[in-house]
């Protein structure tokens, strides 16, 4: 029986066998800085691994050292190699109020506490306890103004939730952290009249 690896070796210049074509891949087992010296200049470095293997001495080991210092100055530097596989692979930016960003059914939540209070409100809705549910309802607290000459857009407000629940309309804000902004947009709310339920 022939071992799979004899089974693998075509004579030097096979380029097809029967139907398929024999890759040339002369790179395997090289460095990294062999391997693209190779991509860049098309040259083969010289090797003197198997010099140094039989036990020339010293001076083939500095001479392997300087080889490969060579290649690595024809290459060039690898620090913006670095920084861009660091830049990858750092961890995201932590959100402002620490709340994780998250979907379900094609709907974006800003936090997995306002996903799971959906779900709840949509089960509430099935059975009937609630109707007319509504995600991300604007409320426009303050007409647009000039101000030193900019325009300055409307002041706005919009609740996680609206919904109906014994004949009484319920806005909805699941809240983590109550924050200065949203202290001033509940008292405009309630100057209007709307009081905002908080779930925490």
């Amino acid at each position: 029986m022939t071992s799979r690896a004899n089974a693998l070796r075509y004579p030097e210049g096979t380029t097809k066998v029967g139907t398929a074509r024999v890759r040339e891949d002369r790179t395997v087992g090289r460095s990294f800085a062999e391997r693209e010296l190779m991509r860049r200049t098309g040259n083969a470095p010289h090797s003197r691994f198997d010099e140094i293997a039989d036990g020339v001495g010293a001076p083939a080991i500095a001479d392997s050292i300087a080889g490969s210092a060579r290649a690595a100055a024809q290459i060039g530097s690898a620090a913006p190699l670095g920084k861009a596989l660091k830049s990858l692979t750092a961890p995201a930016k932590a959100s402002k109020y620490r709340n994780t960003k998250c979907e379900s059914g094609g709907i974006k939540f800003d936090s997995k506490r306002e996903m799971a209070r959906w779900h709840e409100l949509v089960q509430m809705q099935a059975r009937g306890e609630i109707s007319e549910l509504e995600l991300q309802v604007p409320f426009i607290l303050a007409e647009p103004v000039v101000i030193a000459g900019r325009k300055r857009p409307a002041l706005r407000y919009v609740a996680d939730f609206v919904y109906e629940q014994g004949g009484v309309t319920v806005v909805e804000d699941v809240k983590g952290r109550v924050t200065e902004g949203y202290r001033i947009k509940r008292h405009l709310m309630a100057v209007r009249g709307i009081a905002i339920k908080e779930v925490k």
